[in-house]
């Protein structure tokens, strides 16, 4: 069905050729306006990657939290506390180490 469906797309489908703006570069609607290659500030990976390893946190506590009662009920409430607090210390000290290092400042001097 599908090798149907793509043989009559390419006998009924229009073909324009010399339209200019074909095969550009998409830019969400907009004429791109100077080159592709540009230096982007480095502080973007950071951010991006401080924010996955937030968000990843979060992911993976939010199921411990809700089993949790069942954990306390279970006798091993007290383990999961200090497993997950472990587990929140480590990336807290992570977070202070990013600070410490300027790296969630966006505007920070480079030094010579």
């Amino acid at each position: 069905m599908t090798f149907v469906i793509i043989t009559v797309s390419r006998f009924l489908a229009p073909r324009v050729r010399d339209i200019p703006d074909k095969f550009t570069t998409y830019e969400c609607g907009e004429r791109p306006v100077g080159s592709a290659w540009i230096m982007f500030n480095f502080r973007f990976y950071t951010v991006a990657l401080a924010f996955l390893i937030f968000d990843v946190e979060l992911v993976l506590i939010f199921p411990c939290v809700t089993v949790y009662r069942k954990w306390l009920q279970a006798g091993s409430g007290l383990y999961a506390l200090i497993e997950i607090s472990l587990f929140v210390g480590i990336l807290f000290l992570g977070l202070m180490y990013m600070w410490r290092r300027g790296d969630l400042e966006w505007s920070k001097e480079i030094p010579r």
